[in-house]
């Protein structure tokens, strides 16, 4: 099974909305299969494991176990069932990571195979499972897509100079490589106004070898210049605004209500787009606000331990958070944390 989830991790970007899946295919102890699923809309890792087979080997598949991080599907979607492929290979039995909390599956592979004879374990490192398809069960689950906070802060807690002054740049290259890894592995990323219109940032994966996300941005009063990279339609972005609603090719602008729960109607679009995951890179007010309403899941801090800016802008606050674990990379610290609530869900 840690193979299964070592596997799965290599669609991490590409198989949104789809969940990360590895398999694994077993005769008397000696893998001879293994596969993953790649891409959204392309096979799952059943077939992937399966087809990967060796001629030489294939006559032992229906005395093998295959071992499957998630619950096989049990219903036609982009692809037929696996559930209705290892019955077909005539598999005997089947270890599973953790159940699918898709409506469509939830159960329904597990029973579909058991009523065909085969033998079924469920629950094998299931929190490491859990985890490895924390997006996708959390929108699953929580009908919302599973949010992540971002911001680089001075060692004295600022993020910004002050209003109106030069932008500041606070990471490190290493660290600057890190965060467009972390970006690749998102469905979208999203700034606010005001960072839109002093940084005017790309918001794509440039410095990583990975998908680009789609491009969010609050701007209500429909204010920020078309002149912005954010606008160049080379990736496609979505403008949440009061003003109108209107999609184009690359472009899209999406009407949400103006009042104080601003945050619940983005994250409602957000659920509503199919939009799994998505990574807030500020500035401080919209940071604060997720954290205000308790809406986020983990939050990422990069400290330049060397770099001390007065006056400025602080950095969000932050009212409860687990840190999980940190890294140095040169100059800066990188800290994780985990909202208590999401560990309970």
């Amino acid at each position: 099974m840690q193979r299964c989830i070592q596997l799965a991790k290599a669609g991490a970007g590409y198989v949104a909305p789809n969940p990360m899946v590895g398999a694994v295919l077993v005769h008397n102890n000696r893998i001879i299969g293994e596969g993953f699923h790649q891409k959204y809309g392309g096979p799952h890792a059943e077939v992937y494991c399966i087809n990967s087979v060796a001629e030489a080997d294939r006559h032992l598949i229906p005395h093998s176990v295959i071992y499957v991080s998630l619950e096989p599907c049990a219903h036609f979607g982009k692809t037929p069932p696996c559930a209705d492929l290892i019955i077909e290979k005539k598999i005997p039995e089947v270890v599973i990571g953790v159940r699918d909390p898709f409506k469509q599956v939830d159960g329904k592979g597990v029973e579909k195979l058991k009523a065909a004879g085969v033998k079924v374990t469920l629950g094998v490192l299931e929190q490491a499972c859990k985890t490895l398809n924390k997006r996708f069960i959390t929108f699953n689950t929580r009908h919302r897509p599973y949010i992540i906070l971002k911001w680089a802060q001075t060692a004295n807690g600022m993020m910004a100079a002050e209003a109106g002054g030069e932008r500041l740049l606070i990471s490190n290259e290493f660290t600057n490589r890190q965060v467009h890894k972390w970006r690749s592995e998102e469905a979208a990323i999203l700034v606010g106004t005001n960072t839109a219109l002093v940084d005017d940032p790309a918001l794509t994966t440039r410095l990583w070898n990975g998908p680009d996300p789609i491009r969010l941005v609050v701007d209500m009063n429909l204010r920020l210049p078309a002149s912005l990279q954010l606008f160049n339609q080379q990736v496609k972005t979505i403008v949440f605004n009061s003003l109108r609603h209107e999609e184009k090719e690359n472009l899209i602008y999406y009407q949400v209500t103006r009042d104080v729960n601003l945050v619940h109607h983005v994250v409602q679009a957000l659920y509503q787009l199919k939009i799994q995951s998505v990574l807030v890179e500020g500035g401080a007010q919209l940071l604060q606000s997720f954290i205000d309403e308790g809406i986020w899941d983990e939050i990422r801090v990069i400290t330049n331990t060397t770099q001390v800016v007065a006056p400025g802008m602080p950095a969000p606050r932050m009212q409860s958070g687990q840190l999980l674990h940190q890294e140095t990379l040169f100059t800066d610290t990188l800290q994780y944390f985990v909202n208590p609530q999401t560990l309970a869900h």
